[in-house]
């Protein structure tokens, strides 16, 4: 198997766009990744967009060909990569956690989002896009969002983002190796014990009736279904954006 590479450039729309078009029509090494100072049109999960000042953050994507991953359990791609997140951060701070399904948060702050495109071949993955972006060193956030935080503003230092990717892709590696070793049990365990708010009953709203009610983790299905459970004890199932944290 070809050896991954490491694709530097100044400038493009985003890193998934550049480095589909790469792979349109050939398979590229596993694991290639492409890394951007600036994406002019970075994005985030149901077309949210994701603000990175020139030069400061780490904003890169890869690429995975996940052969035997069914459809329907795709969801292990964003457990891993999120887990390889947190994981490489855990090494600078404390307190980072995640929100489900794919954020990355420190306390109550969001430090990294993530956005993963999946191509289906029939009922199978047939490769897997995992956009990422961590916030190293920006210091000042000008857009609307609502709660961003950069590493150099928890610790007051300045990180090299080669370094952070360098301890990111081991981590991942080996997080994807236990995923082709069938292991999802095992990540579906360290998934659920990373989750933001995992413990006690927080307030979330119900995007569909706009009601807020108080909710407490129960777990998360492996179709990435997140399964509250109420102050009465029953439960309720919720996709992607069907509920959303009160923060």
């Amino acid at each position: 198997m070809k050896q991954p590479q490491i694709i530097h450039i100044h400038e493009t729309t985003s890193t998934n766009q550049y480095l589909r078009e790469l792979a349109t029509g050939k398979k590229l090494p596993e694991g290639t990744i492409v890394t951007a100072e600036f994406q002019t049109a970075g994005r985030g999960q149901a077309g949210n967009s994701w603000e990175s000042e020139k030069g400061k953050n780490l904003t890169f994507s890869t690429i995975l060909y996940p052969e035997g991953i069914p459809a329907n359990r795709q969801f292990l791609i964003a457990q891993i990569a999120s887990l390889s997140v947190k994981e490489t951060l855990d090494y600078y701070t404390h307190s980072i956690t995640i929100k489900w399904p794919n954020d990355i948060y420190w306390k109550e702050k969001k430090i990294c989002g993530m956005l993963i495109e999946n191509d289906l071949t029939g009922p199978q993955i047939y490769c897997s896009v995992i956009g990422i972006g961590i916030n190293l060193n920006q210091r000042h956030f000008l857009s609307n969002a609502p709660n961003p935080a950069s590493l150099t503003q928890i610790t007051g230092e300045k990180y090299d983002p080669e370094e952070v990717l360098k301890r990111f892709q081991s981590v991942f590696y080996s997080y994807y190796l236990e995923l082709l070793q069938e292991k999802e049990g095992q990540i579906r365990e360290k998934y659920h014990a990373a989750l933001f708010h995992k413990a006690g009953y927080h307030l979330y709203e119900d995007k569909e009736t706009q009601e807020k009610f108080q909710a407490a983790i129960h777990t998360t299905e492996p179709t990435g279904h997140l399964i509250l459970q109420l102050k009465d004890k029953s439960l309720k199932r919720y996709a992607f954006k069907e509920v959303s944290y009160v923060l």
